[in-house]
């Protein structure tokens, strides 16, 4: 699965990006310095690991792991090929979400592509190419629904759908927040409009600002309002604070966030609520030779989350055994869990739970 993480120039993508994946993403005090999109794969935050390996003290630990793209940034008129526009368009498009990150910190030395910091204003200016774009995709969706429909009288409700969808982007709002049933916006799904994207708005604030009362500081409250009426998520960050303790080691950096009053990195925080905002969950399996995270959508059946280790797996299932994982921490090992009864076999039609620790059965 990847993110793309979104802003105008110079609101701090790139020293995010730096922070999460420590790829050294050029990051320079004026617009597109970042042309060709940097990618870098970073581990989901995952403790369950950890009590794990106590318990089988294995060669080998493996997290669950998300994909982040830093997309230059967007201007005005991108959706017209403004700043290469199309080109990060193009880039926006290959993405499952959106990390937008918004600037809400003063800084004299840092210039503001429009002079001067709003967050509102900025948000309003990416979502409006977006969108632009998506009427431009729309159009063309709309023609082709009208041929179909004059061929099939029953796809005129398609023809509908998208007149409607073509309004409410008109207004300037977003695909992601047009009102519509669950069949409505699976046809919708099929058009991959921009807009329509899950998104999370990152608000990069100084430290001070992030280590005190966030709500003293008005341009994250902008963000947050605005998040609030689409009923998207807000992660308040430190991107130069992140940046910082990037290289730092596991202890090191709970001692530093420690010190500042805060318990977990703001890069934790956005990796974990990524990794839900795209239906995703692990299952773990534990051993001698490793310890694993393995990424799978909500919902996922046995033998298709057998797969995601090997196509052998899936083809072969006989079945899943299995112990959540609050259960085995709690009896502290598996003959304990088989005696309690908490140990099952499971079959082909199991839905999987987050923290489920399996054991596959196949045979090929």
């Amino acid at each position: 699965m990847k993110l793309g993480i979104v802003g105008l120039p110079n609101v701090g993508k790139s020293t995010l990006f730096n922070a999460i994946t420590n790829a050294g993403a050029q990051s320079a005090n004026y617009p597109f310095c970042t042309i060709e999109p940097n990618v870098g794969v970073v581990a989901v935050p995952d403790s369950r690991l950890d009590a794990l390996a106590k318990m089988y003290d294995p060669e080998k630990i493996t997290p669950a792991s998300i994909e982040f793209v830093d997309i230059a940034g967007l201007v005005k008129g991108a959706s017209k090929g403004e700043g290469l526009g199309n080109k990060f368009l193009s880039h926006i498009r290959e993405v499952d979400a959106i990390i937008h990150v918004v600037r809400c910190f003063e800084n004299d030395e840092i210039i503001h592509v429009d002079g001067s910091i709003g967050p509102a204003r900025d948000i309003e200016t990416i979502n409006t190419e977006l969108v632009l774009a998506d009427l431009d995709m729309l159009d063309r969706r709309i023609d082709k629904a009208i041929k179909a429909a004059k061929a099939d009288k029953k796809l005129q409700s398609q023809v509908d759908l998208f007149n409607r969808l073509k309004d409410h982007l008109n207004l300037g709002k977003s695909a992601r927040s047009f009102d519509c049933d669950e069949e409505e916006w699976a046809i919708i799904a099929e058009s991959a409009l921009l807009s329509s994207k899950p998104i999370i708005y990152a608000a990069n604030m100084s430290e001070t600002d992030l280590t005190g009362d966030i709500h003293q500081n008005a341009f994250y409250n902008e963000v947050e309002a605005i998040a609030n009426e689409e009923n998207a998520q807000v992660i308040p960050i430190c991107g130069r604070m992140e940046e910082e303790i990037a290289d730092l080691t596991a202890e090191e950096k709970l001692m530093f966030l420690a010190d500042v009053g805060l318990q977990e990195s703001g890069l934790d925080r956005l990796i974990k609520a990524s990794y839900a905002l795209l239906g995703l969950i692990s299952y773990l399996t534990a051993g001698k030779p490793e310890v694993r995270a393995w990424t799978i959508k909500k919902g996922t059946k046995a033998p298709q989350a057998a797969g995601k280790i090997h196509s052998d797996f899936e083809r072969g299932f006989i079945r899943a055994e299995i112990v959540s994982f609050d259960d085995l921490m709690a009896c502290g090992s598996i003959a304990a869990a088989k005696e309690k009864g908490l140990y099952r076999s499971e079959g082909k039609e199991y839905v999987f739970q987050d923290g489920d620790v399996v054991l596959f059965r196949f045979n090929v």
